[in-house]
């Protein structure tokens, strides 16, 4: 069964990790037998130079017709403003395609140095709401200015967009019950002690949930206390449910954490659509100079292909992603496989050939 994947290779280091990727899919497709066709679309710093925007308007009806869809990071902060044809492809998509989950997890490798041992959770970012300006309004923006000198901005939460956050996270705690028989919990993160309507809301849309999963723990914690217990005792941690921004800025926190946040596998999954992306940035200063770390798009990658798979039931797929993930377990393991964001002197394209090996020499 071919599966049709879209991919965009985005901004600075985007074009050399998405080459990383794309080889690792050709090397899957032989080595599996699974038959996965790749289209590139142009998005970013490249569609506005041939376009006149970051986002042409072809670009999310393309996305729709894929399998699914691998986003390379964007440097949407440099974009001209929206009038100009500077759009975030990032939100442009999550939002189009009612991406609503954003699921990232942190944990730790073995011989990875990290200011942490025991981190082993999955971060479950509500991802079309929120403190995100692009995101609240039919028309127009939730951040806006009066007067000058005064700047107001709108955060959105509702109940369904709570609700089936909250149902996405405690379907991946029951997940992982089912392969460890470790307790889950799922912690709901919130600051409902100053946004006691928002984060009401979204805390009684969690607690709902909850009760229809009694063989799933539920805690509630308030965010900046989380952000110290993450630091202090990320053990404790197994499911983390929460809304955009607490969910954006406590990812970052735990993934790097671990290691790096060139480890920080992503994806983005609605009802219908999904998306690999890299957890983390452009990385312009490095642009071109083989020494980005292509794991977090790798990683992100294996997401989207277990995605697939079990939505479409391709068990060669799921098969591919645990094949992915356990090869990036092993060449971890060698110091000599770790780029300058972790401490060594790998290049991008060593990386990926001594991946290559270990996927090759696993089938």
């Amino acid at each position: 069964m071919t599966v049709n994947i879209i991919v965009f290779e985005g901004d600075g280091i985007g074009p050399e990790i998405m080459r990383s990727t794309l080889e690792i899919i050709d090397l899957l497709n032989t080595k599996m037998e699974i038959d996965i066709k790749i289209e590139k679309g142009i998005i970013g710093f490249d569609a506005l130079k041939q376009f006149g925007t970051t986002f042409p308007k072809n670009i999310l009806s393309s996305a729709k017709k894929a399998d699914g869809i691998i986003l390379g990071p964007v440097d949407h902060n440099a974009y001209p403003h929206k009038s100009e044809g500077g759009i975030n492809p990032s939100g442009a998509l999550r939002i189009g395609l009612d991406l609503y989950a954003n699921i990232r997890p942190a944990k730790n490798y073995k011989n990875v140095q990290s200011l942490s041992k025991s981190i082993d959770l999955i971060i479950v970012r509500e991802n079309t709401e929120g403190f995100y300006a692009d995101r609240n309004m039919a028309e127009g923006n939730g951040e806006f200015s009066p007067v000058p000198g005064v700047g107001l901005a709108l955060r959105k939460i509702t109940e369904k967009a709570s609700t089936r956050i909250a149902k996405t996270a405690f379907e991946i705690a029951s997940s992982r019950l089912r392969s460890n028989p470790k307790e889950q919990v799922v912690h709901s993160i919130h600051k409902a002690n100053v946004m006691r309507l928002t984060d009401g809301i979204f805390l009684d849309a969690c607690k709902n949930v909850a009760s229809q999963y009694k063989n799933i723990n539920y805690k509630e914690m308030l965010v900046d206390a989380c952000a110290a217990h993450i630091v202090r005792n990320p053990s404790q941690f197994d499911v983390i449910v929460t809304t955009n921004m607490f969910g954006d800025i406590l990812s970052d926190l735990a993934t790097e954490l671990s290691g790096s946040l060139g480890l920080a596998g992503s994806l983005n999954a609605g009802d219908n659509y999904a998306m690999a992306q890299a957890q983390h940035g452009s990385a312009p200063d490095i642009a071109g100079k083989n020494i980005a770390n292509p794991i977090s798009l790798i990683l992100s990658t294996s997401m989207l292909l277990n995605w697939i798979g079990k939505k479409q039931k391709i068990q060669n797929l799921i098969l591919a992603s645990d094949l992915l993930d356990k090869s990036v377990t092993s060449l971890l393991e060698d110091g000599g496989n770790l780029t300058r964001d972790l401490g060594g002197t790998a290049s991008t394209s060593e990386i990926t050939q001594n991946l290559i090996k270990i996927i090759s020499n696993s089938i």
